[in-house]
């Protein structure tokens, strides 16, 4: 049953978790104003899939189930499910700069393909509680967290090795009716105002590190659980002409003897199917993700031709504004290209679940998060020094100096100060603020680090068939039609890419 944004938020009252924010423990999630521009992001997801107009694209008819659910829980099976999501994912982003939900579709989906690959490999019955758990959360329209990325502790060591166990979440106890688990999640996306959190491993595991190869799903409140949280964008602050409406909390979530029923256990031990739910995972999130950038990059190019047009320039005219803001657009759709033709060339899954192409889902993550800050860059550029040299907005009613103030920062005089003055400020606040920092650090290491996007790229990208193709040219053999099939990305088939069969031997 979908719900809408304010059902979302008066939902949240039947959970009571554990949360401290800047030392204090937070009496109640819903009413508490540091949380609450969070809150309002998340909301727009269950809006828009309950809006006419955004429905068909918000939401999705589930296989397994037969019906309607918002597509931020959906399973995807299609390359137009994929280019969906990625579609979805941008609406929502570029009303509230990331509605933070999208993790849980991310989430589901690798759950969804490890389950079954575990049962077919040690004949568990995960993939049925997982069902069992699906369509319990896509009936109550949940929103979930993922709670992967572990505190860690020293990097040089694996899990096993620390001295301190409780740096990475694992399981402490066995019982007949569950298992306990300790640890630390040391980065949750909307922690406090989510219903439920999904623990996954946040990294490959050996045998002898089998016990920190888990996941499962917990109520945000079990007993155990405290989460450490910071505020969700700029509440209350005048300047934040934006985050002080939309933004996102992030929580360490820490696990103290937290009990989970076996019907909520999805992986407990089974090390290498860990590794397989971790990278499933990553490839599902990156591809997620450029859909999310892609719609912080409308609020840039959105913002920064409404301030050129404040300035009294013409980008027909004025060549050095056309060219900044063409390579904004240049950076914004270059990396969402990369995730339509993830979409696309996406492969099918044993269990069903279409598969972004990897390549093409971290490359366009590569890109978007080392182009971050060439994409602040060029909104600092169209838009000129304003934007932080400009008086705090309570000047714009003091009666000593508004009139004067208005008077002399005007731009066009057609185009009101105060609409110069506004837009100035909701730059500032996406870039150049304390907001504007945190949108640069969570685009580069959100969803890993540069390096473990580099890692997948090379892992995946077939070079060996460029080398063949450089070695029988130069064995002249370049009129040799016995070639091998391409799996270069995209250039399989529209359907999917799918490894060739060899031939069979007479």
């Amino acid at each position: 049953m979908l719900m809408t944004a304010a059902e979302y938020r008066e939902s949240l009252r039947r959970y009571q978790p554990r949360v401290f924010i800047n030392g204090s423990q937070v009496d109640s999630v819903v009413d508490e104003p540091l949380l609450a521009p969070g809150i309002a992001a998340v909301g727009v997801t269950y809006d828009y899939a309950c809006n006419l107009r955004h429905a068909a694209l918000m939401t999705a008819t589930q296989s397994t189930s037969g019906k309607q659910v918002n597509r931020m829980l959906h399973i995807n099976e299609s390359a137009n499910d994929l280019l969906q999501k990625l579609e979805a994912v941008r609406l929502v982003c570029a009303e509230s700069g990331c509605a933070q939900r999208y993790l849980s579709q991310d989430g589901l989906n690798a759950l969804f393909q490890s389950t079954q690959l575990t049962d077919a490999n040690h004949g568990t019955d995960y993939h049925p509680r997982f069902l069992d758990y699906l369509h319990d959360v896509q009936e109550r329209d949940l929103t979930l967290g993922v709670a992967m990325t572990d505190a860690k502790g020293d990097r040089s060591r694996r899990p096993g090795q620390q001295e301190n166990p409780d740096t990475y979440v694992h399981i402490v106890e066995r019982r007949v009716d569950g298992i306990v688990i300790s640890g630390t999640k040391a980065i949750v996306t909307g922690a406090p105002y989510m219903h439920e959190f999904l623990v996954m491993p946040c990294r490959t595991h050996t045998e002898e590190d089998a016990d920190f190869a888990v996941a499962c799903a917990v109520p945000v409140d079990a007993p155990g659980i405290t989460i450490v949280a910071r505020p969700a964008g700029r509440p209350g602050e005048s300047a934040a002409k934006f985050s002080a409406k939309y933004g996102q909390s992030t929580g360490v979530v820490i696990f103290d003897r937290v009990f989970v029923p076996h019907a909520r256990v999805f992986l407990a031990g089974e090390y290498e199917e860990g590794g397989f739910l971790t990278t499933s995972y990553a490839t599902h999130h990156r591809h997620s993700c450029i859909g999310a950038r892609a719609g912080f990059g409308d609020l840039l190019i959105g913002a920064g031709a409404l301030i050129t047009e404040a300035n009294g320039l013409d980008p027909d005219r004025h060549g050095h504004i056309r060219d900044a803001m063409v390579e904004l657009i240049t950076i914004t759709e270059s990396f969402f290209a990369c995730g339509v033709a993830a979409s696309v060339y996406c492969v099918s899954d044993p269990a069903g679940v279409a598969m972004p192409d990897p390549v093409f889902s971290n490359i366009g993550k590569l890109l978007l998060a080392t182009k971050i800050y060439d994409m602040h860059k060029l909104a600092h550029y169209v838009s000129g020094g304003l934007i932080v040299s400009l008086p705090g907005p309570d000047e714009d009613h003091n009666p000593e100096t508004a009139a004067s103030l208005a008077a002399v920062l005007g731009g066009r005089p057609d185009i009101p100060a105060a609409q110069r003055l506004e837009v100035a400020r909701f730059v500032e606040d996406l870039t150049a603020s304390h907001q504007g920092g945190w949108y640069s650090v969570i685009s580069l290491h959100g969803g890993g680090s540069p390096e473990a996007m580099k890692r997948e790229i090379w892992r995946n990208y077939p070079v060996y068939e460029k080398q063949n193709l450089v070695e029988r040219l130069l064995d002249r053999g370049v009129l040799d039609e016995g070639q091998r099939p391409s799996r270069q990305p995209g250039r399989c088939c529209v359907k999917g890419c799918e490894v060739p069969e060899p031939p069979e031997k007479k």
